[in-house]
């Protein structure tokens, strides 16, 4: 779900914003909230794209931050409150000229004009491809320093864009362990870049679209003895791409040549789009993804790699929206695939949308039926943040993208103008009956399973996998429970699992080892693929 990338994670700690400040407080002044930002030097041709000023308690964030040095003010998804952002479109902003922007027009979580008296940091940031609400600050981005100010202002202030955002060589993996890193190279040598042009998807959008990853290859694949290998096909969680799948790949490569994992091919795919995560799911928004990836991409790596063709040499796995993307997969398609082992998955049962009954009449996706906010996430088992914020931020950061438009695009019947209908209204939050009846229809995983479970028991039983945390940091657990009750309630095999205290981040760790309940699903794909075991004779997954 809200999962940001590890740059975008980066910008949060820089700024202290995960300690335990308090959220701004807002009060009314007078004064023109004006703000002047000049591209000077950023660019040296004219550019476009969101404009965004985010302004902080100084205080607060030199307290936070790293040796009392401020280097970006940036939005905070886990508490949205603790960071006013303001957003205006430009067309057209050449080098040395300034453009100026209303910071009361469009605002979050109020005006410029009602903060309090104090100093503040400002950052000004051009997001030229209007990415920010998915990734954060990404290459290509213009951004200003970081300018101490005196709020209300007397006078506008003028912040020079003067750095474009240029993202590291993914392959450094410096937040990563040493020995991680010092796979890397190898990992790299083993890896095939995946781009291909898919025709079914191009058709649909009538321009060119491309699937995109990597391809990792096993200990011995070039060894000349013509094995074929069993294939996992893995997608990442909502905020990756197919950079940060590299930090991925070069983990499983390196459990391989460790023997901790059997070798396997493993398909690194790129779910991301400028809309958010595709979900591999077909849309009428985004286009058949589920069958540009079973129809068209599945062969051709088949052809071109020693892969083991059959279904049961074809595995899913992936965490979060990874988790449900990979589980729509193996409901839709139960016949290509062998198994999926999803962690995390996003809402599978639409009664409990991380909390909201999506099903309930007059539903709404702000407040509980007793006027009490949706949390949106939780922390040791209290909630933080609330769904009516996330909304209203991912409003101003951009009109698409964001984690609740992601789902729209995917989920929602379209709009004549060609946009996905809004399920929920932003200002009340109120649930669009009809989209409701939508997403219910078509998307809903344990309804699709409940429903046509007597034709897809022969190829399906048995075959679905996921583990949980009890704890889980957006509520992912719930809709999990429901579930597993439709799946029993039918009779069905299932491996569901519940770790007791694990949350959302924390969910693959055991000991020492991050990575423990990956190595872990792994050996189970592995004997499936190898016959020795059914996919529902897979041993017990030991979390302890």
């Amino acid at each position: 779900m809200l999962l940001r990338n590890a740059i975008w994670i980066a910008a949060l700690i820089a700024v202290g914003l995960f300690g335990g400040g308090v959220a701004l407080r807002w009060r009314a002044s007078h004064t023109p909230p004006i703000v002047m930002v000049k591209l000077d030097g950023a660019a040296t041709h004219p550019v476009s794209g969101r404009l965004l000023v985010f302004a902080t308690l100084a205080s607060t964030a030199r307290a936070q931050a790293k040796d009392g040095k401020v280097t970006q003010v940036d939005a905070d998804p886990w508490h949205p409150k603790r960071t006013a952002v303001a957003a205006r479109e430009i067309l057209r902003l050449a080098p040395e000229q300034a453009a100026e922007i209303d910071t009361d027009a469009i605002a979050f979580p109020e005006g410029f004009s009602q903060l309090p008296p104090g100093q503040y940091l400002l950052q000004a940031v051009l997001d030229q491809d209007h990415s920010y609400n998915y990734s954060g600050r990404d290459t290509g981005d213009l951004i200003s320093p970081v300018v101490g100010v005196r709020l209300p202002l007397i006078l506008p202030i003028t912040l020079p864009l003067v750095q474009m955002r240029s993202n590291p060589d993914p392959w450094r993996l410096d937040w990563e362990t040493p020995e991680i890193r010092a796979d890397a190279p190898e990992a790299r040598r083993s890896a095939r870049y995946l781009d291909v042009t898919s025709r079914l998807l191009s058709t649909f959008t009538g321009r060119p679209i491309h699937m995109r990853g990597w391809v990792l290859l096993p200990p011995g694949y070039d060894s000349g003895d013509g094995e074929r290998y069993p294939t996992v096909y893995f997608t990442h969680s909502y905020g990756g791409d197919k950079d940060s799948l590299v930090d991925d790949l070069v983990t499983v490569h390196l459990a391989m040549n460790k023997g901790e994992m059997p070798p396997m091919i493993w398909v690194f795919l790129d779910q991301s789009s400028a809309t958010g995560t595709h979900e591999f799911a077909n849309s009428v928004n985004n286009g058949p993804w589920g069958d540009a990836l079973t129809r068209e991409l599945i062969p051709e790596l088949e052809s071109k790699y020693r892969m083991d063709a059959r279904p049961s040499g074809r595995l899913l796995t992936g965490h979060s929206s990874g988790g449900w993307a990979t589980l729509w997969l193996q409901t839709q398609y139960p016949k290509v695939f062998g198994g999926t082992w999803s962690t995390s998955p996003d809402p599978v049962d639409f009664h409990d949308f991380s909390g909201v009954d999506i099903y309930t009449r007059n539903a709404n996706f702000y407040r509980r039926p007793d006027g009490e906010p949706w949390p949106i996430n939780r922390v040791h088992f209290h909630g933080e943040g609330s769904f009516a914020d996330a909304a209203r931020l991912e409003r101003v950061l951009g009109p698409y993208g964001g984690q609740v438009s992601s789902y729209e695009w995917v989920f929602s019947p379209r709009n004549v103008d060609g946009t996905p209908m809004l399920l929920f209204d932003r200002y009340s939050g109120q649930i669009d009956p009809q989209v409701q009846a939508y997403w219910i229809e078509h998307y809903d995983i344990a309804r699709y399973i409940r429903l046509n479970w007597p034709t897809l028991k022969p190829d399906l039983d048995g075959k679905i996998h996921i583990v949980v945390g009890t704890e889980d940091s957006w509520y992912l657990d719930g809709a999990v429970h429901k579930l597993k009750a439709v799946l029993d309630g039918l009779h069905a095999r299932s491996d569901i699992r519940f770790l007791p205290n694990k949350a959302h981040m924390d969910l693959y760790a055991k000991g020492d080892d991050p990575h423990a309940l990956l190595k872990e699903m792994s050996k189970q794909m592995y004997a499936v693929a190898r016959g020795s075991i059914s996919s529902s004779e897979t041993k017990a997954i030991q979390t302890k």
